[in-house]
């Protein structure tokens, strides 16, 4: 870690993918980037380079995700509510770290994330930034940087609106990068090749 942040990282890995598997066989998240490695794995890995905690939130019955983001270093929590959507796993990683000084929340399907770009959303939250976006080429992206002051706010999302809401009432501060990896995931198979 080249930057010490003092925000958690919040991994959300709770979604159920259908439109990479829409028969629900396999969890997109487990599946293998071309160097093979798994793509929450890869999206954990990134987080963890830039802040000292990240919590990565599963559904339950994602035992083996849950083993693979743990092995990763990872604090993994199993989140019945996560099953309502994005905000409730967001609302349940704040919940679980109530006690943090701010959050970079991130999204497992997002695996080619520059440590750069987490570390300078990092970097201006610490510096007393509300909330953080970087963006691309005029396009906001991931991770989000939210601080403490959000807390309440972030605690009591729900549905699959994610913090959408937060972001339309409050002053938000981009951060201007040169990383397309803050608008890459992975919904279908063909993007596992980048």
């Amino acid at each position: 870690m080249t930057y010490a942040s003092s925000a958690t990282g919040l991994l959300l890995a709770a979604g159920r993918g259908t439109r990479f598997d829409p028969h629900g066989f396999s969890n997109k998240l487990l599946a293998p980037l071309a160097d093979g490695t798994p793509v929450a794995r890869a999206a954990a890995h990134q987080l963890l380079m830039s802040v000292p905690r990240v919590i990565a939130i599963v559904r339950p019955g994602a035992e083996t995700l849950a083993h693979v983001l743990n092995n990763a270093g990872c604090d993994v929590i199993f989140s019945s509510d996560a099953l309502r959507g994005m905000g409730a796993s967001l609302a349940a990683g704040v919940r679980a770290s109530h006690d943090a000084e701010g959050w970079i929340v991130a999204l497992a399907d997002m695996p080619w994330i520059a440590t750069s770009t987490i570390e300078a959303v990092a970097q201006r939250l610490d510096a007393g930034a509300s909330i953080v976006v970087p963006v691309y080429r005029g396009q906001r992206g991931h991770p989000v940087g939210f601080g403490a002051i959000h807390s309440d706010a972030l605690a009591e999302l729900d549905g699959d609106t994610g913090a959408r809401s937060l972001l339309s009432l409050h002053e938000v501060t981009p951060v201007d990068v040169d990383d397309r990896g803050i608008l890459a995931d992975v919904d279908t198979r063909e993007d596992l090749r980048g």
